[in-house]
């Protein structure tokens, strides 16, 4: 486990030395709260109590949203990236050969990217909204940590399906063209253009049931004090139940593929 704790705080030191970048995130982030936060101003003052929340907890979602963006890699941005290109050009096989477990190498990594990003990307757009906007805040300081337990569930499940989509580079000529897919999909049933309980029907039933509603609208709802007691226990449920079958299914895939990389290098 030392080892992987090493590797977590690389992939932390890694996207800290981007401190440009981040600047340029923090700024792009902010922006597009503050242009999100007034679409939903004017689209709660013709609908109150829209989807369950009201105004404030509206705008509250927004700048959570923005805070986990990247915090949970809904557009991607992660390490799929570079796994994909490793399984393109081969370089993969020395991966496997390692003494150190491929899945749970890359997801130390990703949590250590997912920590930086939450530091330094996602507080100060909080902040600065909760500076423009009455937010709804948590009133009990115990909703701090079950938040971020809740955070932390959904980085996983986030890291699951990207390893996965990663994988499928194996089998495909090139894997940008499912990264792009995964990344629209992250986008829309995470509820980071409008949240799940918006949608109607049957639609809505749908992704609120999917993986990718782990990474935005479980958190948001647990910090917005939706989910509490039986219905918080109930979330983190959900939320691992995802993490750990995509897990497992992430780790079949990656017996396949390395039996299949042990057959050709023979």
């Amino acid at each position: 486990m030392r080892l992987y704790a090493v590797v977590a705080a690389g992939g932390f030191r890694r996207h800290a030395t981007y401190r440009v970048a981040t600047a340029a995130g923090v700024f792009t982030n902010t922006v597009f709260g503050f242009i999100m936060a007034y679409t939903y101003i004017a689209l709660w003052d013709e609908r109150p109590q829209l989807g369950g929340y009201d105004q404030s907890e509206a705008l509250t979602y927004v700048w959570l949203g923005q805070a986990l963006l990247m915090t949970c890699a809904m557009m991607g941005g992660g390490f799929e990236s570079d796994l994909t290109e490793r399984i393109r050009s081969g370089d993969i096989a020395v991966d496997l050969y390692r003494p150190a477990d491929l899945q749970l190498w890359w997801l130390a990594g990703d949590l250590g990217r997912a920590a930086f990003h939450l530091l330094g990307r996602g507080i100060v757009p909080m902040v600065l909204g909760a500076l423009a906007f009455d937010l709804a805040l948590p009133g009990s300081v115990w909703m701090w940590p079950a938040f971020l337990v809740s955070v932390l569930l959904g980085v996983v499940v986030s890291f699951a399906l990207r390893f996965l989509v990663a994988l499928s580079a194996f089998w495909l000529m090139d894997g940008a063209g499912a990264l792009q897919m995964a990344m629209l999909a992250g986008l829309f049933f995470s509820g980071m253009l409008l949240p799940l309980n918006l949608f109607p029907g049957v639609l809505g039933e749908v992704a609120r049931a999917l993986p990718w509603s782990s990474l935005l609208q479980v958190p948001a709802d647990v910090f917005l004090g939706k989910r509490t007691g039986w219905g918080l226990v109930q979330a983190y449920a959900f939320q691992a139940g995802w993490a750990v079958a995509l897990l497992l299914a992430g780790r079949l895939l990656q017996s396949v593929a390395t039996r299949r990389v042990v057959v050709q290098g023979g």
